[in-house]
């Protein structure tokens, strides 16, 4: 009964941060800083501009204005405490606090999985059907699909911070990371954590896996209508159509699988907490700038 009662009074956790050499934290702190001002500064004025301008007012970027909130959302949900933290001698972050990071981290990551599957169902239907492209691909439709992908991450978040955040925390309570994140904290719990695994990969496994295999049967489709096709410039328009969604999908899957084959690599945890923050912070960077182009 004791050890119960001073398992359930941790109220908080501490960071480890990056490193602690001060010379590191100067030398990082710059770049993530403006990485995060360009963050919100490209992502909000792609907002802004879609909602101005009457002839942007299209599923594609009503889509596209969807997924710059969530990048927004997503960065924004570690950024600020870490910048705050870097000059910070001990990085503290309240149970409360650790677990509303840990669910808008998440269920911003799977909402940005289904807005990439409704954008890949845009991309097929304008190439597939492009006669009733406008009828599919209604106001009401898109609201739908939009209304759906916020679903699917409320409730994947949800079910994990759920899964998590019913563990017993006896100490010691410092999390070797930046943020609250899931590997630090099942490492931290100090009762059986298979349930809660389990838990979490069936939840990724039936949000990110199924994302990532529909966008790939889309694109499948995609293809092979466009070898159908026999001149080269019927060829070229389809692939133009979709390119900045391609492009946003390849850095998305692409980056995270490198930055799990380099955790995986053997190299050391400084380094992949920089490696990891890069591919957390860049993606949503670039996202506005490659639809802009």
């Amino acid at each position: 009964m004791v050890v119960g009662r001073n398992i359930s009074m941790m109220t908080n956790f501490i960071f480890q941060g990056f490193s602690e050499n001060p010379e590191l934290q100067v030398v990082l702190y710059v770049p993530f800083l403006g990485i995060y001002l360009m963050t919100l500064t490209w992502n909000l004025g792609l907002i802004i501009l879609i909602r101005m301008k009457s002839h942007l007012h299209t599923p594609m970027y009503f889509f596209l204005g969807n997924l710059s909130f969530v990048d927004i959302s997503y960065i924004s949900s570690i950024a600020p405490k870490m910048l705050y933290d870097f000059f910070k001698e001990q990085k503290t972050v309240s149970f409360v606090g650790c677990a509303a990071q840990f669910f808008v981290f998440l269920g911003m990551g799977s909402k940005e999985c289904c807005l990439l599957v409704a954008m890949a169902y845009d991309c097929y239907t304008a190439i597939s059907d492009p006669l009733l492209y406008t009828a599919l691909m209604s106001p009401s439709f898109c609201l739908r699909m939009a209304i759906t992908a916020y679903t699917g991450g409320f409730l994947s978040g949800l079910v994990q911070t759920s899964s998590i955040f019913r563990l017993y925390f006896c100490g010691p309570r410092v999390i070797n990371y930046y943020f609250c994140g899931l590997p630090p904290l099942l490492n931290l719990s100090c009762s059986s954590t298979f349930l809660s695994q389990v838990m979490n990969f069936l939840v990724m496994c039936a949000v990110d896996g199924t994302s990532a295999l529909i966008v790939l049967v889309s694109y499948g489709y995609i293809i092979s209508f466009v070898t159908k096709i026999h001149s080269p410039q019927g060829q070229t328009k389809p692939f133009n159509t979709c390119a900045s969604h391609l492009t946003t999908v390849i850095l998305f899957y692409g980056s995270g699988l490198f930055s799990y084959l380099h955790s995986s690599a053997g190299y050391s945890q400084d380094q992949d907490k920089v490696v990891s923050m890069f591919y957390r912070a860049v993606i949503p960077m670039l996202n506005p700038i490659i639809y802009s182009l």
